[in-house]
């Protein structure tokens, strides 16, 4: 194992890396899963559905994506997504990017729906906490 440290936020890529990097991989026949999510905050249920997804997958782009009342900044969530080591490459969100992705030959999976459950049950679980027995 080296000593260097990896920068993770090199993982994160412009709307045009990110498709330039669909259309390569596409090329060399390498299926590339795309995730879209809040990721917000990033809680190891996120994680787990992410590692499901890149077992799927040569490479796995997540997609971060605006939720209607952020907790944490786009950059900082795209950073802390970047951080984990089952995702190759984060894109953060803009118009048609999906749709875009798409198009390039990625296999597109949505899952804000997903992300505002899983945020609303950490918000319960924490009220709960702060109520006492």
């Amino acid at each position: 194992m080296s000593d260097k440290a990896i920068d993770t936020r090199t993982k994160i890529l412009t709307a045009e890396e990110a498709l330039a990097t669909a259309r390569r991989l596409r090329e060399l026949g390498l299926r590339l899963c795309v995730v879209t999510g809040y990721f917000d905050p990033l809680l190891a249920a996120h994680a787990r559905r992410l590692a499901e997804c890149r077992n799927r997958a040569d490479a796995l782009l997540a997609v971060v994506g605006c939720p209607p009342r952020p907790i944490l900044p786009a950059r900082a969530r795209a950073e802390l997504v970047a951080a984990l080591a089952v995702v190759d490459y984060v894109v953060l969100e803009e118009d048609s990017l999906i749709e875009r992705l798409a198009g390039a030959g990625a296999r597109v999976e949505r899952h804000e729906p997903l992300d505002e459950q899983i945020t609303q049950d950490l918000i319960a679980h924490v009220h709960r906490r702060h109520r006492g027995p």
